[in-house]
């Protein structure tokens, strides 16, 4: 049945705009000023509800590496590609696992070694990747706290026997690269007693911040970001060590054109002070 008021027909308005109506308030006393404005109201709301069901999520699953550098860029990705991030933290391996059992996903942002495997294992289009940046391997302290001398590989060595703890992510990208270090300086029996092994760089790096160990190996991008944590210095000589992470297209994105502008972004030159700022240089 068509129903009017004062020759407004609402028939053709479908029902969530007669809902809409319902809701501000439809009665035979309002004025013909008032319906009017309830009628563009309520198109826009109709409007607005169509635009955000178009721009869909980019479902971007990111290593914790490249956290603070995201959460900074999020607003102007967004702008640029014309759609929200949903962006999803976790390490690198954890990332890895969940693509390999299958997990959706439109964009990765994960070390270069794991974008390649997953290449490999069909989970990654090999064409719409693209580098990023690398962020160096080294020791974050307390703010404030005496600064041990690591510039050469001796110096490293004693520094890391007389600190009272250290930790460094359990999960992370790099803790295979640490503990084969700790063998080639043969102090790895010796720090064993003193290794806290943390759930992820972010509890790790805090623990240092709290006081509850002395040094973090990690990233310089998971060390710049915490309040009360700072830099001590890379890793000196040949053992120096980099992390470089890439950004992968999934081989079933939902939103294929704007997680390839994504990428295209995030490569582009628009973000390198907020990576530099992170701890991270481009590539």
């Amino acid at each position: 049945m068509n129903r009017s008021w004062k020759g407004i027909t609402f028939s053709h308005l479908g029902e969530n705009l007669k809902l809409i109506l319902r809701r501000v308030g439809y009665n035979a006393a309002m004025t013909k000023r008032s319906m009017t404005a309830a009628v563009l109201t309520a198109y826009l709301c109709i409007l607005s509800s169509g635009d955000a069901a178009a721009q869909s999520p980019v479902r971007v699953l990111v290593s914790n590496g490249m956290k603070a550098a995201m959460e900074e860029l999020q607003p102007q990705c967004e702008r640029a590609i014309g759609h929200p991030l949903a962006l999803q933290f976790s390490s690198t391996a954890a990332i890895k696992k969940r693509i390999e059992a299958g997990e959706g996903f439109d964009v990765a942002i994960i070390t270069t070694e794991a974008i390649g495997d997953l290449i490999e294992k069909g989970k990654i289009d090999s064409r719409g990747g693209a580098g990023l940046c690398r962020s160096e391997l080294g020791i974050g302290i307390r703010a404030g706290a005496a600064k041990s001398d690591i510039r050469t590989v001796e110096a490293l060595k004693k520094a890391l026997l007389d600190a009272k703890s250290i930790t460094y992510p359990q999960d992370g990208a790099s803790r295979g690269y640490i503990e084969k270090m700790f063998e080639r300086l043969g102090i790895a029996a010796a720090l064993k007693p003193k290794i806290i092994l943390a759930p992820g760089s972010g509890p790790a790096t805090e623990s240092v911040a709290a006081g509850k160990a002395a040094f973090v190996i990690t990233l310089f991008s998971e060390i710049v970001p915490i309040h009360g944590v700072e830099i001590l210095g890379p890793l000196p000589g040949d053992l120096h060590y980099a992390i470089n992470f890439d950004a992968g297209l999934s081989v079933a994105p939902k939103n294929p054109e704007a997680a390839k502008a994504l990428i295209a972004f995030l490569a582009g030159p628009k973000v390198k002070t907020s990576f530099q700022a992170k701890g991270l240089d481009l590539r």
